[in-house]
């Protein structure tokens, strides 16, 4: 028994070390670009005159095992990144961005995909005066997303690596202001890689979590509210209001699945009610449709340490005016603050006519 306790307790201390022993290592990537931007809209064609570059500087943190979380998605990296892209368009002008990003590998770790979500600063945004022909962006601030597939190799020689591979970079302003037909880049990249430290890399620690994960039946509460506009140049932003009610069943560590009802409340569409109404009765609107609507939706949720990625589809059920189909989708990420309260910044789209950036709060119970 002495024995056994002694070996428990010196398991205990390395354990514990080893959890301490994070060596906290990083690497800074350094990529250039070049492609083109890609025709998802006929009123683009006058804004694809060139072939867009630019560079990509991007911070990652190196994660071991030494969170469950890390093992979960064999050891991918979190970080920050800057994005420089010259549209080589006069009333596109230049694109600055900010972003936090997850890399996840592959194929031996050879293969890195990163996914990032950020806000971006155009130079050149529409304006009626003297940029009407921006029917791209609507706003000097975007929204702004970027996929990066790579073959990389870290730390080829003294900390240096190389990688290359293809992006698409999105922008767009979600319909918080009018115009927004956006822009995606199609982009070939190449760039070097420096890993600090790198002669102190550890091995990646194995997972020690049960397979099996059992979790109840949750039910989740949120409000969603935002500003957004619609396709009618100055007309005017308007606030919009959504209450959700959903349950969700977590059927492993990593996903839930999820079963709902949403409640919209946007003021846009009872003013563009109005409009049409009044600027082209041809259409034959009256006027007073009820602009509010209710819809049910199926969704997945996808959770990473404290962050979620959730995706869902959904349909009206109660849809009085028809606006952009009766089908919408919503992507977007969620932060836990505990293990009840969560705040999420989604984007609710028909298909990929965007309508709202959502910001939301709500509680898991």
């Amino acid at each position: 028994m002495n024995r056994f306790l002694a070996y428990m307790f010196c398991l205990f201390c390395v354990t514990a070390f080893a959890q301490e022993e994070d060596p906290n290592l990083f690497t800074l990537d350094t990529d250039v670009f070049y492609g083109t931007i890609l025709e998802h809209n006929p009123d683009i064609s006058h804004l694809i005159t060139g072939h867009p570059s630019g560079l990509i500087l991007s911070y990652n943190k190196k994660t071991y095992g030494f969170k469950d979380w890390e093992s979960r998605f064999n050891y991918p990296d979190w970080g920050f990144s800057f994005i420089y892209q010259d549209m080589k368009n006069t009333y596109l002008g230049e694109n600055y961005s900010l972003y936090a990003h997850y890399n996840f590998y592959f194929l031996n770790r050879n293969l890195n995909f990163r996914i990032g979500q950020g806000m971006a600063y155009t130079t050149n945004p529409y304006d009626k005066n003297t940029n009407f022909r921006n029917n791209a962006y609507g706003s000097d601030l975007l929204s702004s997303t970027y996929l990066m597939l790579n073959y990389k190799k870290e730390n080829i020689i003294k900390g240096f690596g190389l990688q290359a591979g293809i992006s698409v970079i999105h922008y767009s302003n979600a319909n918080f202001r009018a115009p927004n037909t956006s822009t995606n880049t199609f982009a070939f990249n190449v760039g070097a890689n420096y890993m600090f430290n790198s002669d102190k890399e550890p091995e990646y620690i194995p997972t020690s979590e049960e397979k099996k994960y059992k979790e109840p039946i949750a039910f989740n509460f949120a409000f969603r509210s935002g500003v957004n506009e619609s396709d009618i140049i100055d007309v005017g932003q308007y606030p919009f209001y959504i209450i959700s009610a959903y349950a969700d069943k977590r059927i492993n560590r990593k996903s839930a699945i999820q079963l709902g009802t949403d409640v919209f409340f946007s003021k846009f569409l009872e003013e563009l009610i109005h409009f049409y109404a009044v600027a082209f009765p041809e259409l034959n609107v009256k006027g007073d449709e009820d602009w509010k609507r209710v819809g049910v939706f199926v969704g997945h949720e996808l959770f990473i340490n404290k962050m979620s990625f959730v995706t869902q589809l959904g349909y009206y059920v109660y849809y009085p005016y028809d606006f952009e189909g009766q089908v919408y989708n919503r992507i977007g990420l969620k932060r836990y603050f505990g293990d009840k309260i969560f705040g999420a910044i989604t984007l609710k789209s028909h298909g990929a006519k965007a309508e709202a950036v959502e910001f939301g709060i709500g509680v898991r119970l």
